[in-house]
C-alpha cells in the first residue's frame, strides 16, 4: 500500500510540474490578401449568420444554430450545437467592433471541453480593390489542456483550420 501510495505522489507531483513549466497562453493567427474592397469584406465576416459559408467548423453539418441580438452589431451572439463531438457545443459573441478595422469576438466552448478564447478578425486596406485581412485566435489553457499542448502545438490544433477559413473567404470573393 505504502509503494502504491509513494507511485500516486510521484505521478501528481510529475503532472503539477509540467502545468507549471508549460507555456498556457496562446495565440494563433493567418493572414491574407483577398482581391476585393475592404468594406465588403468587413461586413461579410462581421455577420454571425455567414460563418456557415466560412468557418471551416460549421462547413459540416452544423446542427442546431440559433442567433441573438442584431447580427453584426456587438452583443450579437451566435449558439450551435453540432451533430458530432468534433463541433461541440458553444457560444460565440461579438464583443468590439470597429468599423472596416477590428472585429472581437469571444467564443465559449461548452463540448466537447470547456473553453474560452478570443477570436479576432483585423483589416487593412491596400488599395480600392485589396484587402489585408488577419484571423486569429487568442486563449489561455487550463490543465489538463496545458499538459497536452506539449504534445500537440496549438498553432497545429487550429492553425490549419484557421488557413483553411481564411482561404475560403478569400475563394468566396474571388470567385464570384
Amino acid at each position: 500500500m505504502t509503494l502504491f501510495f509513494y507511485i500516486v505522489i510521484a505521478i501528481v507531483t510529475f503532472f503539477a510540474f509540467l502545468h507549471a513549466w508549460t507555456k498556457k497562453s496562446f495565440d494563433v493567427s493567418r493572414t491574407i490578401v483577398i482581391n476585393a474592397p475592404i468594406g465588403d469584406v468587413y461586413a461579410f465576416v462581421r455577420q454571425l449568420k455567414n460563418r456557415g459559408k466560412w468557418m471551416p467548423w460549421f462547413k459540416k453539418n452544423i446542427g442546431t444554430v440559433h442567433f441573438k441580438g442584431v447580427d453584426g452589431k456587438t452583443d450579437a451572439m451566435m449558439y450551435w450545437k453540432g451533430r458530432t463531438q468534433k463541433i461541440g457545443e458553444g457560444t460565440e459573441k461579438i464583443i468590439k467592433i470597429k468599423p472596416n478595422k477590428i472585429i472581437e469576438t469571444k467564443v465559449i466552448m461548452i463540448k466537447p471541453t470547456k473553453f474560452v478564447a478570443l477570436s479576432y478578425f483585423g483589416f487593412k486596406e491596400i488599395d480600392n480593390k485589396r484587402t489585408k485581412m488577419v484571423w486569429g485566435i487568442r486563449g489561455f489553457s487550463k490543465f489538463p489542456l496545458s499538459i497536452i499542448n506539449i504534445f500537440f502545438s496549438v498553432d497545429n490544433i487550429f492553425g490549419d483550420h484557421i488557413e483553411e477559413g481564411v482561404q475560403s473567404i478569400k475563394k468566396y470573393f474571388e470567385n464570384k
